[in-house]
C-alpha cells in the first residue's frame, strides 16, 4: 500500500524515530492543522479505541474535504460519552440518530446537499457493530443497495458496550459476554454464529470498501481520504478494542488491536466495485491465543482445561483470512 513508505516507530510530533519527517509525510495527527473533530472533554473509558479510531477518522476527513463534512451518528457508546446533553465534545456539524437509522440519515443528508447545490459537502455516518451489523442493517443495505454518496464508518468493538457488554452478530466466537456466559458444556459466544460486514457491503459492488485497526493511525488516515475522494457509498470498518468489554488493560488497546490483524483474525484490505485490491501484510505472524489471552473475555479457553475446539476454530479463521485475503506475502 502506498502509505507504507514510513515504516518506522512514530516517536513525536513531526518525527519518527529520530528522522524528522518532511511535511507532506507527516500524519495528520501529526501538523498543527488538525481540525481536534472530536476534542477533549468527552467521557470514554480510558484506553477507548473507538474514541481514538473516530478522531483519527474525522481529523483526516476533515483534512480530505477542507473541512467540509456533516456526521450523522448513530446511538450507542460514541454518542453517548461524546454528548452528554447539553454538551458535545464533537467540533463538526453532527446530527444524533436512532440506534438503527444512521445510515437513512446519512442518505438523507446526502440528498439534502445534492438539492441545495452544495456538492462539496460530504456526508459521513457513523456507528457501533450493534447499530452497523445488527439494528441498522436493513438501511445500511439500502444506502449500499441505492449508491448513495455517503460515508459509513463501522467502529467494530464487537458488542454491545454501552448497554451492558452483550453479544453483538460481530461478536468473536466463544467470547464471554453478558449473554453469552462462560458456563456449561460450550461456554461464551456460540462457535460458527456472527457476520463479517465488510464482505457484505462488498456483495453490493459499492465503490468502495476497506477495514483498518486503530494500531495503525496512517493506514486510517491513507483510506478515509481515499474514501472522500470517491462519490458513491462507501464502507469503512475499523477494529476498535473496548478495555471494558474485552476484559483488557487499558493500555493494551493499540496492542491488542494489532495483535489481531497479526494473527490473521481481522484482515485489513480494500476493495474497490467488489473486488479486493490490495490487502495489508502481516509482519510478524502470532498464533491467535496470543491474541486471546490478554483479555478476560476468553480466559475460560484457558482454565484447568485448554478449550482446544474453540481455539482451534479461531487459529482456523485466521488462517483462512491470510489464505483469503493474501495477508502473507509470497
Amino acid at each position: 500500500m502506498s502509505h507504507q513508505e514510513v515504516k518506522f516507530y512514530q516517536t513525536g510530533t513531526f518525527t519518527v524515530g529520530n528522522r524528522l519527517l518532511d511535511p507532506e509525510q507527516r500524519s495528520v495527527q501529526s501538523t498543527e492543522e488538525r481540525t481536534n473533530a472530536l476534542n477533549s472533554g468527552h467521557r470514554a473509558c480510558q484506553g477507548c479505541g473507538e474514541a481514538l479510531g473516530a478522531r483519527y477518522a474525522m481529523d483526516a476527513a476533515m483534512a480530505a474535504t477542507n473541512g467540509q463534512i456533516v456526521i450523522a451518528n448513530a446511538t450507542g457508546c460514541l454518542e453517548v460519552f461524546s454528548t452528554p446533553y447539553p454538551e458535545t465534545a464533537w467540533q463538526v456539524p453532527w446530527v444524533h440518530s436512532l440506534f438503527g437509522n444512521a445510515a437513512a440519515v446519512g442518505a438523507g443528508l446526502a440528498a439534502a446537499m445534492r438539492v441545495k447545490g452544495k456538492s462539496d459537502v460530504r456526508v459521513i455516518a457513523q456507528g457501533g457493530d450493534g447499530s452497523t451489523a445488527d439494528i441498522g442493517f436493513g438501511p445500511l443495505s439500502g444506502m449500499f443497495e441505492r449508491n448513495d454518496d455517503v460515508l459509513f464508518i463501522c467502529y467494530d468493538n464487537q458488542g454491545y458496550m454501552n448497554t451492558g457488554v452483550q453479544r453483538s452478530s460481530a461478536t468473536l466466537p466463544a467470547a464471554r459476554t453478558s449473554t453469552t456466559a462462560a458456563v456449561g458444556k460450550r461456554p461464551g459466544h456460540q462457535l460458527g454464529m456472527g457476520k463479517f460486514v465488510p464482505e457484505i457491503a462488498m456483495a453490493h459492488h459499492i465503490p468502495y470498501v476497506a477495514t483498518a485497526t486503530v494500531a495503525d493511525l496512517r493506514d486510517i488516515e491513507a483510506k478515509v481520504t481515499t474514501a472522500m475522494s470517491l462519490r458513491g457509498a462507501r464502507y469503512i470498518h475499523i477494529l476498535v478494542p473496548c478495555p471494558l468489554g474485552w476484559g483488557s488493560a487499558s493500555h493494551d488497546t493499540v496492542r491488542l488491536a494489532r495483535m489481531a490483524k497479526e494473527s490473521g483474525l481481522f484482515p485489513v484490505f480494500e476493495a474497490r466495485d467488489g473486488e479486493v485490491t490490495d490487502s495489508l501484510k502481516i509482519r510478524h505472524q502470532v498464533p491467535v491465543e496470543e491474541f486471546l489471552k490478554p483479555q478476560k473475555r476468553f480466559a475460560h479457553l484457558f482454565g484447568k482445561q485448554r478449550d482446544e475446539e474453540a481455539i482451534g476454530f479461531l487459529q482456523a479463521r485466521a488462517e483462512r483470512n491470510i489464505r483469503k485475503y493474501h495477508l502473507l506475502e509470497a
